[in-house]
């Protein structure tokens, strides 16, 4: 689904909110399971750690504005738990998102889960992953690799033209540490050939709209349980409308799918039935909205633990 970076105007629309009192909290450096490098991560006594998906989730789908969770991010913040950007974005996107709403703090979930964006990084520091698979690229037959056209084929005009974004938009998309998304031309049959290749030096692709992503493994998920292992968090929660949003939803202590008529309604999953995962009826941001500030008041988790960044 093509994306629009936020307008430099919505910037504003969730300001800094003073906190009470801080949290004792330790840093320490965390090497994230096989993605060849590290992040900094706080050990804090959190009452929660969410992980939210972002365009169509916590941001609407047509404005790309988040005011309307605005409340839910500032009792968040209030109670002291933590907010962890989960996104197909690279690093190069999302940090300016993040900064914006105030969560630099806390670590980012980029690329589907290829990687992680470290709290407080700028960049992931890690470009090894993408070039050992542009490498592998190069060595796949011809009569396969010239019906795949990556990121990394195109300029960043093309790519803009591919995704519907602005060309500044496009210039951060085409800058990617660990996945190439990409559009197939073949039949189904090269398709097939074309992955099994890719598979026998361990690079897996996944469909989503029109692209075909191709990376070296890794969901929201793992790396979900992974940041999830180094906060001492009384709860998770995972707010998602995709299919690559599943695998977070279902690991999560609690997980919402929230609605987004612009995509197709995501089937049953495991934990509904028990209510471990919940659906919205509201949209977006207003969606994300209502949910959260009604499972911190089911939780009863209270004001007065500000972790300051």
């Amino acid at each position: 689904m093509p994306t629009a970076m936020p307008d430099p105007e919505q910037r504003g629309a969730n300001s800094a909110h003073p906190g009470h009192r801080a949290p004792v909290y330790t840093a320490f450096r965390l090497r994230v399971g096989n993605t060849g490098h590290t992040m900094m991560a706080m050990i804090a006594d959190l009452p929660l750690l969410v992980f939210t998906d972002i365009d169509g989730t916590l941001i609407d789908h047509d404005t790309y504005r988040w005011d309307a969770a605005a409340p839910a991010l500032r009792k968040l913040r209030d109670i002291g738990a933590g907010v962890v950007l989960a996104s197909s974005k690279t690093a190069a996107e999302i940090v300016e998102l993040r900064d914006a709403l105030d969560l630099t703090r806390w670590p980012a979930i980029v690329e589907n889960g290829g990687g992680v964006l470290a709290a407080g990084a700028q960049t992931t520091d890690d470009t090894a992953r993408y070039a050992e698979l542009r490498a592998i690229l190069a060595k796949t037959p011809p009569a396969l690799r010239t019906h795949y056209r990556g990121f990394g084929d195109m300029d960043v005009s093309q790519i803009a033209a591919v995704t519907g974004l602005s060309h500044e938009a496009a210039a951060l998309a085409a800058h990617r540490d660990y996945s190439e998304p990409g559009l197939w031309s073949g039949t189904d049959t090269q398709r097939d050939h074309f992955l099994d290749f890719l598979a026998s030096h361990s690079i897996s692709a996944r469909e989503g709209g029109r692209f075909l992503t191709l990376s070296f493994g890794g969901t929201k998920a793992d790396r979900m349980i992974e940041i999830t292992s180094q906060y001492q968090a009384k709860h998770t929660v995972a707010l998602g409308d995709a299919p690559n949003d599943i695998e977070m939803l279902e690991a999560a202590d609690f997980g919402i799918v929230v609605a987004n008529p612009h995509s197709a309604t995501l089937p049953p999953l495991s934990g509904e039935d028990s209510g471990k995962i919940i659906r919205t009826t509201a949209r977006g941001p207003d969606g994300w909205n209502i949910a959260m500030l009604d499972l911190i008041a089911r939780l009863e988790l209270k004001e007065g633990r500000t972790l300051h960044g």
